[in-house]
This record gives C-alpha cells, sequence and structure tokens, in this order.
C-alpha cells in the first residue's frame, strides 16, 4: 500500500512523465479520492513546485512551463540500466563529447554504498564486442545528423566514395544506424534521386540546412540497412531453399548476409557471393536440409566439401 509520501512522489511523476493529468485519473492511479488529489496538490505547492490547474469538469493539473524538477530517483534495477547504457556508449568509441565519464562520476558519488559496489562490478568485469571505427572525430557529426533526422531538416554533404571521388549532395536524413563497426546515415540523396547509405567517416563536411522534409512513414533504418548489405552485388547470385520455418531461417541466417521470404516449401535465401567455397561451408553450418537452386557451381562445391569432410573423418 501506497504511504503518503510515496503518493505525494508519484503524484510529481506523473505530472512531469505526461505533462498534464486530470485530478480523477490521479485519484484512481493513487487508489484515493479526488479530495485527497486535491491535499496532495497543495502540498507539492507549500515545496514551492508550481503545479498549475485548469477549472471545470474536464480541467487537470500540470507543472508550470519551464520549471526544471528536483533530481530524479531511480530504483537500483534502473540505477543498473543507466550504468549499463553508459558502459555500451563508452565502447562505441562516443565517451568524449557526450560526457560519459563525468557522468559516471556523478552517479557513483550520489550511490548508496552497496548499489556503488555492484556498479563498480558491473564496469569492472563487463566486456562488450562492439568495435569502432575512429568514432571519436565523429561525434559532432553524429551529434549533428541526430539533430536533422529529429527535426527533418535537410543537409549538405561532401562525401568521398568507394572510389575515392567527392560528391556534394543534399540529402533527407532518415536516420542513423551502428553496424559492423561504422556509422551509417539512411536517406534519400537528391543527387541520386533514391534512398541511399552513407558511411559518417567518410564525409568531408556537413553543413545543416534550414529546407525541411516528410521522411516516410514507418520506414526502419536499420531494415534497409540490412537488406542493402545483403543484395549488393557480387560475382554468384546464390539461390537457396531452406526446408524449415521463417522464424528458425531468421535464427540461423544473419539479417545482413541474405534476403529471407517464406515460400511454398520452406524459405527462398538470396543473396550474392564472391566465393562459393566459402557460401558451401556457410550453408552446411546453417545444419538444416536444403536446396540449391542457382547457382549450379554451387552444388559442385558443396559436394567437394562432402568429400573432403568425409576423407578427414575416415581418417
Amino acid at each position: 500500500m501506497y504511504s503518503p509520501t510515496t503518493r505525494l512522489l508519484t503524484v510529481l511523476e506523473l505530472l512531469q512523465a505526461q505533462g498534464s493529468i486530470s485530478g480523477p485519473v490521479l485519484a484512481e492511479k493513487l487508489g484515493v479520492e479526488s479530495r485527497s488529489v486535491r491535499r496532495y496538490i497543495t502540498m507539492l505547492r507549500d515545496l514551492g513546485i508550481p503545479v498549475e490547474s485548469e477549472p471545470g469538469r474536464y480541467g487537470a493539473y500540470y507543472l508550470r512551463p519551464g520549471f526544471r524538477l528536483p533530481p530524479l530517483m531511480f530504483t537500483n534495477p534502473e540505477m543498473l540500466a543507466i550504468i549499463l547504457g553508459l558502459v555500451a556508449v563508452r565502447h562505441l568509441g562516443l565517451s568524449g563529447a557526450l560526457g560519459v565519464e563525468s557522468v559516471t562520476a556523478k552517479i557513483e558519488r550520489v550511490l548508496p554504498e552497496d548499489l556503488r559496489e555492484r556498479v563498480r562490478a558491473v564496469q569492472g568485469v563487463l566486456s562488450l564486442d562492439i568495435q569502432s571505427q575512429n568514432l571519436t572525430a565523429s561525434e559532432t557529426l553524429i551529434a549533428l545528423l541526430t539533430a536533422s533526422a529529429y527535426q527533418h531538416t535537410q543537409v549538405w554533404i561532401e562525401y568521398q566514395g568507394a572510389g575515392k571521388e567527392n560528391t556534394q549532395r543534399v540529402v533527407d536524413v532518415y536516420g542513423l544506424v551502428f553496424h559492423a563497426g561504422c556509422w551509417y546515415v539512411v536517406g534519400y540523396c537528391h543527387l541520386r534521386g533514391d534512398l541511399r547509405i552513407f558511411r559518417i567517416d567518410r564525409m568531408k563536411q556537413v553543413k545543416p540546412l534550414e529546407t525541411t522534409f516528410t521522411p516516410p512513414e514507418h520506414f526502419d533504418p536499420l531494415q534497409y540497412l540490412w537488406e542493402s548489405i545483403a543484395t549488393i552485388p557480387n560475382i554468384w547470385p546464390i539461390e537457396v531453399l531452406l526446408m524449415t520455418t521463417l522464424e528458425d531461417a531468421r535464427r540461423r541466417v544473419p539479417r545482413d548476409l541474405a534476403l529471407l521470404e517464406a515460400v511454398e516449401g520452406g524459405v527462398m535465401l538470396r543473396c550474392f557471393a564472391g566465393d562459393l567455397d566459402w557460401m558451401a561451408r556457410f550453408l552446411v553450418g546453417l545444419r538444416c536440409p536444403l536446396r540449391v537452386l542457382n547457382p549450379p557451381e554451387l552444388r559442385d562445391e558443396l559436394r567437394r566439401l562432402a568429400a573432403f569432410i568425409t576423407q578427414i573423418a575416415i581418417n
């Protein structure tokens, strides 16, 4: 059962989280009558917290705009979640401009001794296999591009392509993705008139523009990146029927390696490969029944691999 102090803090948290909330809704969430809600609001005002109210049947309580609430209080699991997030940011190489070290130090100073030791244990023994590639120099760009995606404002970039040529483009930034050690921007390129993926470390200059754009609804930058990488043209177009369910195939096949589609008889795997020997070994490693549809040369590679495995098994 809530204590009066807990209810008071709950009212403050609800006002902060929801912006405005009616008296009846507050009473329902607290499990009290409406007159008790009015008493809690009066107590908050007596503490110097400017709680405003809209009169009338459909009125509501809200905090005065611009008011800064006292420091938030977190439970032990919430505090550990924050620390885990800070550890992940540090491994991404973003600890400089984002102030990870100073934030961690401030949190540790106010923690109870037992929780402080748990936090230090997490930082001391936790390892994340997240490899970054010179991300420190990109912190300012990441912040700028993130703001552009959030505010739906275009950016002008000077970009160095894979062939080392530089081009100037206007881009609608739909989102940023961290994948396989690199940061990517996914968005609409006005130079090419189509969706494109840009590596942030290849951006030589970035300038925010005042022009705005409307992003497509329900667009998933990460899914688009996976599908784009999986369909990069290479020497051998691959088509393999996996005799399993789509759910099982997704557990076995990395999302950026191939496109998967549920079809009659199983799941169609489509991708491109530059090395059929590697592809044969990968398919065998899936440990599921399959049928190679294309190319025929992949079947030959599987036969050679099977003969090799048989030979070493006998020996």
